[in-house]
């Protein structure tokens, strides 16, 4: 089933987004060099894939984008598809954007490298990954770290099935659970904070790289219990009710001034776009959308419902992008166990590099 979006066209099935216009801004063009147009680029089609997480956030970034500036021949395909399976696209060349809950991976830069693709990460919001449960749940108010590991770890597969198992003060009654899938960065980002292995999770669970499935299997069943994104939490929650989680900061329900204040822990993130370089410098459609996202960014966080950046730390976003500093900051790793500040204060590292020329 489909439907008519101001000029574009929405697919609920495939979570797939082609607006028909495109409006543009003036972008910093100085600082890109063009190179030979690609048949992909002549087409006039910004594909991007990746994350469910972040996908309303560039949604919203496409909106706003579209009634500001001329750009009547570009269109968008946004496909919300996970941040593994998005990694996977965008280091085959098939997409010029990937919208990430976490860094490249190792495995990915080896992909990339493999098919000469470089790119440039830019941090563009936070997120404050939300365990919530049904409203009618009257037991649960916070839980912790270790109440998690217990529940979510791979050994509980089969055998924590019930709620007094997690925590003995809670009733005897079964759990349903609701999470991210493997091709999910939330997946990955979850279990090594919860669990201490971005693999290790438990297999028997409702398991979606959709976030809005997840929210409908919390909303449906009072035994239920899952874990998503901070914005889609806020978008539904007169269905849901999010816990405390207590953690070294101790207990805490996620919210802006928590993630701002380093409160929510060991659940707060940063996310991120990365975009092909090649494209960068051959797209201009590319090149202004992506200018306008970071210059824009603080207002397009806020209307898709997620935790802006410090407004100085977008015009660092901006002067790397217009620096054109290229890889990644984070070398592979998941920023688990840093503070939000020392995550984005390694986003930017680079810049404090001499770049080759």
């Amino acid at each position: 089933m489909s439907h008519t979006l101001s000029g574009g066209l929405f697919s609920r099935a495939n979570r797939l987004w082609l607006p028909g216009s495109v409006l543009g801004v003036a972008v910093l063009a100085s600082a890109f060099a063009p190179i030979t147009v690609s048949a992909q680029s002549a087409a006039g089609v910004v594909r991007i894939s990746g994350s469910s997480t972040v996908f309303p956030i560039t949604s919203e970034a496409i909106k706003a984008f579209r009634k500001t500036a001329p750009g009547r021949n570009v269109r968008f395909e946004l496909k919300e598809t996970g941040t593994s399976a998005g990694f996977r696209d965008f280091c085959a060349g098939k997409v010029p954007i990937a919208n990430a809950s976490r860094p490249i991976n190792t495995r990915e830069l080896k992909a990339c490298e493999a098919k000469g693709v470089k790119f440039i990460e830019l941090p563009i919001a936070f997120d404050a990954l939300t365990v919530a449960v049904h409203p009618k749940n009257t037991w649960a108010k916070q839980i912790t770290v270790k109440e998690l590991n217990t529940l979510w770890n791979r050994q509980a597969t089969g055998r924590v099935k019930r709620w007094k198992q997690v925590n003995s003060a809670w009733p005897d009654r079964p759990i349903k659970l609701c999470g991210a899938g493997s091709d999910s960065g939330t997946f990955d980002y979850f279990n090594k904070a919860i669990t201490g292995d971005a693999e290790n999770s438990r297999s028997d669970y409702i398991a979606s790289e959709d976030d809005n499935v997840l929210v409908r299997c919390v909303a449906n069943d009072p035994n239920a219990l899952g874990y998503f994104g901070f914005g889609y939490y806020l978008a539904n929650q007169n269905k849901l009710r999010s816990l405390a989680i207590i953690g070294p900061k101790g207990a805490t329900r996620p919210s802006v001034e928590a993630v701002q204040k380093e409160r929510y822990a060991p659940l707060s993130r940063p996310l991120f776009i990365y975009i092909n370089n090649a494209n960068m410098l051959s797209r201009p459609e590319v090149q202004k959308f992506v200018t306008f996202f970071v210059r824009r960014g603080p207002q397009i966080v806020r209307a898709a419902d997620f935790i802006p950046l410090p407004d100085s730390t977008y015009l660092l976003v901006e002067s790397k992008l217009y620096r054109h500093v290229l890889g990644t900051s984070f070398g592979g790793d998941l920023p688990i166990g840093l503070t939000i500040g020392q995550a984005l204060a390694r986003s930017f590292d680079q810049l404090k590099q001499p770049r080759s020329r």
